[in-house]
Protein backbone atom coordinates (compact mmCIF):
# COMPACT_ATOMS: atom_id res chain seq x y z
CA UNK A 1 0.00 0.00 0.00
CA UNK A 2 1.55 3.12 -0.86
CA UNK A 3 1.59 6.54 1.08
CA UNK A 4 -0.95 7.75 -0.92
CA UNK A 5 -3.16 4.83 -0.32
CA UNK A 6 -2.66 5.16 3.39
CA UNK A 7 -3.70 8.78 3.40
CA UNK A 8 -6.67 8.48 1.51
CA UNK A 9 -8.00 5.69 3.88
CA UNK A 10 -7.54 7.99 6.69
CA UNK A 11 -10.08 10.51 4.51
CA UNK A 12 -12.20 8.36 4.44
CA UNK A 13 -11.99 7.09 7.95
CA UNK A 14 -11.96 11.09 9.23
CA UNK A 15 -15.04 11.84 7.06
CA UNK A 16 -16.83 8.60 8.43
CA UNK A 17 -15.97 10.16 11.70
CA UNK A 18 -16.91 13.46 11.57
CA UNK A 19 -20.35 12.10 9.78
CA UNK A 20 -19.34 13.85 5.90
CA UNK A 21 -19.56 12.23 2.76
CA UNK A 22 -17.02 12.00 0.96
CA UNK A 23 -17.75 13.43 -2.40
CA UNK A 24 -15.86 13.50 -5.62
CA UNK A 25 -14.65 16.90 -5.73
CA UNK A 26 -13.91 16.47 -1.76
CA UNK A 27 -11.49 13.23 -2.74
CA UNK A 28 -10.05 15.44 -5.89
CA UNK A 29 -9.29 18.18 -3.80
CA UNK A 30 -7.33 15.94 -0.77
CA UNK A 31 -5.62 14.69 -3.84
CA UNK A 32 -4.20 17.23 -5.35
CA UNK A 33 -3.25 18.78 -2.10
CA UNK A 34 -1.25 15.30 -1.49
CA UNK A 35 -0.09 16.00 -5.24
CA UNK A 36 1.42 19.38 -4.41
CA UNK A 37 5.31 19.02 -2.77
CA UNK A 38 4.78 23.08 -1.72
CA UNK A 39 2.31 25.30 -0.01
CA UNK A 40 -0.60 25.92 -2.46
CA UNK A 41 -3.50 28.63 -1.93
CA UNK A 42 -7.16 27.45 -2.77
CA UNK A 43 -6.74 29.48 -5.81
CA UNK A 44 -4.06 27.06 -7.06
CA UNK A 45 -5.78 24.11 -6.04
CA UNK A 46 -9.07 25.70 -7.89
CA UNK A 47 -6.90 26.62 -11.40
CA UNK A 48 -5.68 22.99 -11.23
CA UNK A 49 -8.78 21.10 -10.67
CA UNK A 50 -11.05 23.00 -13.14
CA UNK A 51 -9.15 20.84 -15.56
CA UNK A 52 -10.71 17.58 -14.70
CA UNK A 53 -13.53 18.94 -12.40
CA UNK A 54 -15.11 21.73 -15.16
CA UNK A 55 -17.89 22.27 -12.96
CA UNK A 56 -16.01 22.80 -9.53
CA UNK A 57 -16.26 26.40 -7.74
CA UNK A 58 -14.11 28.14 -6.14
CA UNK A 59 -16.27 28.68 -2.99
CA UNK A 60 -16.58 24.65 -2.77
CA UNK A 61 -12.19 24.67 -2.67
CA UNK A 62 -12.25 27.52 0.06
CA UNK A 63 -15.16 25.56 1.85
CA UNK A 64 -13.72 21.71 1.62
CA UNK A 65 -9.88 22.79 2.69
CA UNK A 66 -11.22 25.24 5.60
CA UNK A 67 -13.08 21.58 6.65
CA UNK A 68 -10.01 19.52 6.11
CA UNK A 69 -8.69 21.72 8.02
CA UNK A 70 -11.13 21.56 11.05
CA UNK A 71 -10.94 17.66 10.53
CA UNK A 72 -7.01 17.94 11.03
CA UNK A 73 -6.47 16.61 7.51
CA UNK A 74 -4.52 19.72 6.69
CA UNK A 75 -3.41 22.81 8.13
CA UNK A 76 -4.02 26.13 7.44
CA UNK A 77 -1.43 28.54 6.94
CA UNK A 78 -1.97 31.93 7.30
CA UNK A 79 1.16 33.57 5.93
CA UNK A 80 2.17 37.70 5.75
CA UNK A 81 -0.30 39.48 3.04
CA UNK A 82 -3.16 38.24 4.14
CA UNK A 83 -1.96 34.57 1.91
CA UNK A 84 -3.71 31.46 3.30
CA UNK A 85 -1.93 28.83 2.42
CA UNK A 86 -2.41 25.10 3.39
CA UNK A 87 -0.20 22.30 4.19
CA UNK A 88 -0.50 18.62 3.92
CA UNK A 89 2.89 17.96 6.32
CA UNK A 90 1.23 17.24 9.87
CA UNK A 91 4.83 16.19 11.09
CA UNK A 92 6.11 19.05 13.98
CA UNK A 93 7.46 21.58 11.82
CA UNK A 94 8.25 25.48 11.31
CA UNK A 95 8.37 27.68 7.87
CA UNK A 96 10.73 29.98 6.30
CA UNK A 97 8.97 32.51 3.76
CA UNK A 98 10.80 34.30 1.25
CA UNK A 99 10.02 38.12 1.67
CA UNK A 100 10.69 38.59 -2.54
CA UNK A 101 9.72 35.21 -4.27
CA UNK A 102 7.05 34.37 -1.36
CA UNK A 103 7.75 30.78 -1.53
CA UNK A 104 7.14 29.09 2.13
CA UNK A 105 9.82 26.20 2.81
CA UNK A 106 9.60 23.54 5.98
CA UNK A 107 11.96 23.60 8.46
CA UNK A 108 12.85 21.30 10.92
CA UNK A 109 14.34 22.01 13.90
CA UNK A 110 13.99 19.66 17.35
CA UNK A 111 16.00 22.08 19.57
CA UNK A 112 13.84 24.60 19.56
CA UNK A 113 11.02 22.28 20.10
CA UNK A 114 11.68 20.86 22.69
CA UNK A 115 13.92 23.79 24.57
CA UNK A 116 12.50 24.55 27.95
CA UNK A 117 10.41 27.89 27.09
CA UNK A 118 11.48 31.27 29.10
CA UNK A 119 9.40 31.85 32.01
CA UNK A 120 7.59 35.23 30.50
CA UNK A 121 6.40 32.87 28.05
CA UNK A 122 5.11 30.35 30.47
CA UNK A 123 3.63 32.97 32.53
CA UNK A 124 0.99 33.88 29.77
CA UNK A 125 -0.64 30.36 29.95
CA UNK A 126 -0.05 26.55 28.85
CA UNK A 127 1.37 26.81 25.17
CA UNK A 128 -0.29 24.10 23.16
CA UNK A 129 1.28 24.74 19.55
CA UNK A 130 5.15 25.78 18.41
CA UNK A 131 4.90 27.20 15.29
CA UNK A 132 7.96 29.12 13.96
CA UNK A 133 7.85 31.70 10.99
CA UNK A 134 11.16 32.48 9.64
CA UNK A 135 10.91 35.66 6.84
CA UNK A 136 14.06 36.46 4.99
CA UNK A 137 15.16 35.68 1.75
CA UNK A 138 15.64 32.33 -0.23
CA UNK A 139 18.78 31.32 -1.71
CA UNK A 140 17.87 31.26 -4.57
CA UNK A 141 16.22 34.81 -4.82
CA UNK A 142 20.02 35.74 -3.63
CA UNK A 143 21.47 34.04 -6.47
CA UNK A 144 19.70 35.78 -9.06
CA UNK A 145 20.37 39.24 -7.43
CA UNK A 146 24.18 38.49 -6.86
CA UNK A 147 23.87 37.52 -10.66
CA UNK A 148 22.17 41.10 -11.77
CA UNK A 149 25.20 42.51 -9.76
CA UNK A 150 27.68 40.84 -12.02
Amino acid sequence: MTSQDNELNKIRKLCDQAGMKLTPQRLEIFKEMLSQKDHPSAEFIFKKLRKRLPTISLDTVYRTLATFDELGIIKRLNVSNDRTLFDTNLEQHHHFICTRCKRVQDIYWPDFDNANLPESVSALGSIQVRHLELHGICNKCLNKENKNKV
